[in-house]
């Protein structure tokens, strides 16, 4: 028996029990278990996360369980997982990574760029408020807490005239049809490791390190390596407007990156191109581009 533990949220049990049903065919002849549990990060729903502060939001108690041995490994959003674990875990592998971009939903059927002035968007995130505003500097960002059926909700009942998600969720709810406009990098540079999943467990777990190994995507991991570097190197958590794409073209790795202030002043961006690294040399081209945009 192999225990694994999630939010319960209906994306973090639809990822999380599809991961599982992935790993149960690629690694036959175990049995699963599923644990659930409250994070900080569900427990406080009236706030926006950058009011709430501290890193790993979404991660510290199911770090907790992992650690106390109630469970064997952890599913996560790995754009949750801040760049430090807790001391004695590690992320044991990351699954091929779905759509990573984020989508526009409106009530009108509008596109960002036809939305009427003034128009309330609705988002906590300060990186989506922070490129909203670039785009369309004349909108209303309004603070929008809850999971996808809640701020869906919101937007049908008039709460919100539009708000932003990211699509791997709405894909992984079969809900991909709700989407008015998928966002492009050049208008909404995805968060950190957004549509991947981090499977956390503890070091030295050899039994479960080596079930897990069958589901890990080493391009996807690349890719997620190059990112987490940007945001190690600007010491991101939820209250930094910061976000980092990175993707394969041909036999090269295209990193873009974005950072601002938390008040969503100075915002800059950059960008580098590499032959195609592997992973630790992935972190470091991303420390690198990090370290320019904190200088810059």
């Amino acid at each position: 028996m192999i225990t694994y533990a999630t939010r319960k949220s209906a994306l973090a049990l639809a990822q999380a029990r599809a991961f599982v049903r992935t790993l149960g065919e690629l690694a036959p002849g175990y049995d699963f278990r599923e644990l659930h549990v409250v994070t900080s990060g569900d427990r406080v729903q009236d706030r926006a996360l950058s009011e709430v502060g501290g890193k790993g939001l979404f991660v510290k108690e199911i770090e907790e369980a992992l650690l106390a041995g109630e469970a064997d490994f952890a599913v996560h959003s790995l754009k949750d997982v801040p760049p430090e674990l807790a001391p004695g875990l590690v992320i044991g592998c990351v699954p091929k990574r779905e759509d990573p971009r984020d989508v526009l939903v409106s009530r009108s059927g509008q596109g960002l760029a036809a939305l009427p002035p003034g128009s309330r968007v609705g988002t906590s995130s300060l990186r989506r408020r922070v490129q909203l505003l670039k785009q369309r500097p004349d909108l209303e960002i309004v603070v929008l807490r809850g999971n996808v059926d809640t701020r869906l909700r919101k937007c049908r009942e008039g709460e919100v005239d539009a708000i932003v998600l990211a699509r791997a969720g709405l894909v992984r709810l079969g809900l991909a049809d709700q989407a008015t406009e998928i966002l492009a990098p050049e208008i909404m540079l995805p968060a950190v490791g957004q549509g991947a999943l981090a499977i956390e467990l503890r070091a030295g777990d050899e039994r479960t390190s080596a079930v897990l190994r069958a589901v890990h995507d080493e391009e996807t991991g690349i890719a997620i390596n190059a990112e987490r570097g940007v945001m190690r190197a600007v010491e991101g958590n939820c209250q930094t407007p910061v976000a980092a794409f990175a993707e394969r073209r041909g036999n090269d790795l295209w990193l873009r990156a974005m950072l601002a202030e938390p008040d969503g002043s100075r915002l800059r961006s950059d960008e580098l191109r590499s032959a195609w690294p592997n992973a630790q040399d992935a972190e470091r081209l991303g420390l690198e581009l990090g370290q320019k945009l904190r200088q810059a």
